[in-house]
């Protein structure tokens, strides 16, 4: 048996990456290929039906995914886009909701309107893995990819905030408001506090412990389980837990972790999320003739259902078009009484890309799956529970393959602002540069380390020609131990700079900070292996 699931993982596995590899090739995004190709492979006579377990996604794929989402965020970008990225999180999920709530309770029959509302928390959540995947092929502006990627540490945790009432209120028959609001309060606080006190407490470990490498990337591999787990055990919401400790961690991460450390963990996150993701999308797939047995079992017809699933699909476009326009004039507007991150009027075309990055994916089909078979305490049977199934992998199937396809074509047609938010790429090099050759040469003279430099012809270099240090970098060898200690603490203390630099200019981009900190990583890292 043992033996039978390792050979079926591993057949997955080499089905994930050569249909990853055929993305590449035909330049499609590979969640929509994924996905495509689950569902392909599960109509092949002789290949064992699937049935996902929810507990299986929620604690094994979504805490690394949302942790790695929260430790790559920018903290300087989600402040400067925090009310947009607020309301599309929260407030736009829950009128999302409702909507999609009223539809459902209108138009298909048998749904209650806490059953609707349930349906609608469902498929509420944007996937924000979908979009990323599709941009790569294509250059966005920051903002806009900021503002996508903030909405995703949020929106997944609100969406299902939603389905746990609404679950309560099929459940019991009632909806107690004053009850609801505080735990409602008691999830988001609990949740995030939960989130931040065991990331503090790991970074102390961190200080107070002698770790290397391999200890260092396992502590950042159990941290997002642990949070989750302790959250919910607390029942406040786990994935607000690990959305907020990951963003404490990425604050704090370049003060407490050595460059081999995050070398290292950078290598093990890349790899693990890749593979988690690839299995979450080929597994949605993979699903399909599960659901239809369920929906064959409960007499739904097919055809029926599938209409359902179109007008919630397209209920759920249009909601997301309104949203996006109507942050813009909301945005103007309240310019007159508030400071706000940009009240220029920037044409139709961001708010209209913004709108159609509304791709569905891994977290709403886990949602839908976690409804229980019977109403909890009962043994009456759950209502419509395979009709949701199938209108939420109609949603993530149409979303995907539509605005997926489409959105690669829309992002070249579409003439997106220049919107000015940073500093061009040359000017913020030359800035980092030009800083970072005057915070080594001062660290040399506040510390009288200048008799080093003639020591050593390699710090002579550096010092004469230090703007052009990073192209030239392992062209020489410090073999002085002393003197690779110098270089060692210079190189800590352009990465302090940077830092400082980065918290304190918000038109430098972050990306292209983190991308020098990686340089001096790598540097670091070969200066202590000389």
């Amino acid at each position: 048996m043992i033996e039978h699931q390792l050979i079926v993982s591993i057949l997955l596995i080499v089905a994930i990456c050569l249909l990853v590899m055929v993305s590449q090739r035909i330049k499609v995004a590979y969640p929509i290929m994924l996905v495509l190709g689950g569902i392909m492979l599960s109509f092949i006579p002789g290949i064992p039906s699937l049935r996902i377990n929810p507990d299986v996604i929620f604690l094994v794929f979504l805490p690394p995914i949302l942790y790695d989402a929260a430790v790559s965020n920018s903290w300087k970008e989600l402040w400067r886009w925090r009310r947009v990225i607020g309301s599309f999180a929260f407030i736009v999920v829950f009128i999302t909701a409702l909507v999609v709530g009223y539809i459902a309770n209108t138009f298909i029959p048998g749904f209650s309107v806490a059953l609707g509302f349930l349906l609608g928390g469902i498929v509420s959540p944007p996937d924000a893995v979908s979009a990323a995947a599709i941009m790569k092929f294509v250059k966005v502006p920051r903002r806009i990819s900021a503002i996508l990627e903030g909405e995703s540490l949020f929106n997944d945790a609100s969406s299902l905030i939603i389905v746990k009432f609404a679950l309560i209120a099929i459940g019991t028959g009632q909806f107690v408001v004053h009850q609801a609001a505080a735990s409602f309060v008691w999830m988001v606080i609990g949740g995030a506090g939960v989130g931040v006190l065991l990331s503090y407490v790991l970074i102390k470990l961190h200080k107070w412990l002698p770790m290397d490498e391999n200890i260092d990337t396992i502590f950042t591999v159990i941290s997002p389980y642990l949070m989750y787990v302790c959250a919910e055990t607390v029942e406040a919401s786990g994935v607000l837990a690990v959305v907020s400790g990951g963003l404490y961690f990425s604050y704090r991460r370049i003060l407490i972790i050595g460059s081999s450390s995050r070398l290292r963990a950078e290598n093990v996150w890349d790899f693990l999320i890749f593979l988690l993701n690839g299995m979450a999308f080929f597994l949605i797939g993979l699903d399909l003739p599960e659901i239809m047995t369920g929906l064959n079992d409960d007499g739904v017809n097919l055809w029926v259902a599938t209409g359902y699933g179109l007008l919630i699909t397209a209920a759920l476009v249009v909601i997301r078009m309104g949203a996006a326009f109507s942050a813009v004039f909301i945005t103007r507007f309240m310019s007159k009484f508030i400071t706000v991150a940009d009240a220029r009027s920037q044409g139709i075309s961001g708010p209209f890309i913004l709108g159609w990055t509304g791709m569905r994916g891994v977290v709403s089909l886990a949602a839908a799956l976690s409804i229980p078979l019977y109403i909890p305490g009962t043994q009456t049977p759950f209502p419509e529970r395979s009709l949701v199934l199938y209108i939420t992998f109609v949603v993530i199937t149409l979303t995907l393959i539509l605005q997926g396809l489409t959105l690669p074509v829309l992002l070249k047609l579409v003439k997106l602002p220049n919107y000015d938010d940073h500093l061009p790429h040359e000017e913020t090099e030359r800035i980092i540069r030009i800083g970072m050759a005057q915070t080594s040469l001062d660290f040399l003279r506040q510390n009288n380390k200048c008799e080093d430099v003639t020591r050593s012809a390699t710090l002579a270099n550096l010092v004469n020609h230090w703007d052009e240090q990073l192209e030239t970098e392992g062209s020489a060898t410090l073999y002085d131990a002393e003197l690779r200690k110098t270089y060692r603490k210079i190189l800590i203390e352009q990465r302090l700079w940077l830092n400082k630099l980065n918290n304190e200019n918000e038109r430098v981009d972050e990306e292209t900070i983190r991308h020098f900190i990686h340089r001096i990583d790598l540097e670091e890292e070969r200066l202590l292996k000389e």
